[in-house]
């Protein structure tokens, strides 16, 4: 209990419960992850916006409204606060893989619904988080980010395979392997494009992209998609 004056049964300053002293550290963290949350936030419209090379922890501090020396008590500097939004983006993206990309029966699933259904869902995170490609794909991205990002590559390819596989079971693994690098590199190269228009253009070369997929993988499913 904390202690009381005799004459006013208040408690005397400087004393205090202790729930109330173990609540201070809590709402010191909450403050703090919302601040970091903000700088994030700026720092991805300054990625977007400059790309990572021209971006600065001023320029980032400028757009959180907030001082540099405020920034400095949570991000040593521009590095650091790309690795984390990064890698906050990157568990994100893997989240996508698995509620998309997964074995699918090709009897019951068309090969044009599973490249619309994953082309979807891809192109609307990058259109919702477009620091992701100003941070994977610059030219000087922190190697940190560069080994994630090739990891996620990985993962992405080797979804992709799994994918596959039901449609083309008579292919050799190198030869599945193959069709899912073409894959991915003709998503990668295919996302630039819709990155770099809006509205209705944008829309276009989305179909474009999954056009470009689905002539690409139907002479190798065969009558599976027919």
């Amino acid at each position: 209990m904390p202690e009381k004056t005799e004459k006013t049964g208040r408690e005397k300053p400087g004393t205090e419960t202790a729930a109330a002293t173990e609540d201070r550290p809590r709402r010191r963290q909450a403050r703090g992850e919302r601040r970091i949350a903000q700088l994030l936030e700026a720092a991805a419209t300054v990625f977007s916006t400059t790309g990572y090379t021209a971006a600065s922890t001023n320029a980032i501090a400028r757009e959180a409204g907030v001082s540099p020396g405020t920034l400095y008590q949570f991000f040593p500097n521009k590095e650091a606060i790309a690795i984390e939004l990064g890698g906050r983006l990157m568990h994100e993206m893997r989240q996508s893989y698995d509620e998309v990309l997964t074995p699918i029966d090709p009897a019951a699933t068309p090969i044009e619904e599973v490249i619309a259904g994953a082309v979807d869902r891809f192109i609307e995170f990058n259109c919702r988080h477009p620091a992701f490609f100003a941070l994977m794909h610059g030219p000087d991205i922190p190697g940190r980010i560069a080994e994630e990002h090739d990891a996620l590559h990985r993962t992405l390819t080797t979804r992709v395979e799994t994918i596959l596989t039901p449609f083309v079971p008579d292919a050799p693994a190198p030869a599945v392997t193959r069709t899912a690098q073409m894959c991915v590199g003709i998503y990668k190269a295919g996302l630039e494009l819709v990155l770099a228009h809006e509205g209705a253009e944008r829309e276009a070369y989305v179909q474009e992209l999954k056009d470009a997929l689905l002539r690409y993988l139907r002479p190798l499913v065969g009558d599976v998609v027919k």
